[in-house]
């Protein structure tokens, strides 16, 4: 009987999608331990993200490791497939050359910022007309912030002879209301650049699937 044989030979006969969450898992974490099978450790590991991918995908190695039955190794293994899956989704998505709305930067950091389990903060650097120039990572941080120095943000955007900017990050905790600090530090950069006539032209706050623009809230 096909319900008898292992996950593995399962996705063979029928392939990877006739196979549970947890099956799949199991290929990956390869072998038990413990006297546990593979599949009853993805069962675990499962539960503890409460039988949900989108929250598995923003365990670290360690999270994964905190499970009996997965070493480093295989958390390694786990960490490399979850980033695949992430940039798969990512290169789906049809890259917009120009920016016309807050949407439009959203769609493009979503995939990369929303399951993320630390702030990082990033720059969209645009031409004449809001043509994209470059997308440019400035830091990454912990679960409550991150370091966004003006000297650095403006010093790459007129490096590269941008024509505007708009500053995105995004909010592990899932929650995209603005923090003092982000209200403060896009006022300062919104004002740096009037002086430099380099104008910041929104602030994209990105948390899960959801996002808030500085823009559209009249914040900036």
């Amino acid at each position: 009987m096909v319900n008898d044989l292992k996950p593995r030979e399962r996705m063979l006969i029928q392939g990877a999608s006739a196979l549970k969450d947890s099956e799949l898992l199991a290929i990956l974490i390869g072998n038990g331990s413990s006297g546990k099978t593979a599949h009853d450790v993805a069962i675990d590991l499962l539960n503890l993200a409460g039988d949900n991918l989108h929250e598995l995908g923003k365990f670290l190695p360690e999270g994964f490791a905190s499970i009996s039955g997965i070493g480093y190794a295989r958390a390694s293994i786990l960490t490399a497939a979850m980033e695949i899956g992430r940039r798969r989704m990512s290169s789906l998505r049809p890259v917009t050359i120009q920016i016309v709305s807050s949407r439009d930067v959203f769609l493009r950091f979503v995939d990369r910022l929303s399951d993320l389990p630390h702030e990082e903060f990033w720059i969209l650097l645009l031409r004449r007309s809001n043509h994209v120039l470059a997308e440019i990572k400035i830091s990454s941080g912990g679960l409550s912030g991150t370091v966004a120095d003006p000297k650095i943000i403006f010093g790459r955007a007129l490096a590269l002879r941008a024509s505007a900017i708009v500053l995105i990050h995004n909010h592990p905790s899932g929650n995209p209301k603005p923090s003092s600090s982000d209200k403060s530090l896009t006022n300062n950069m919104r004002e740096a650049g009037i002086f430099l006539d380099l104008p910041v032209l929104d602030h994209i706050i990105v948390a899960g699937k959801q996002y808030v623009s500085f823009a559209d809230e009249g914040l900036i």
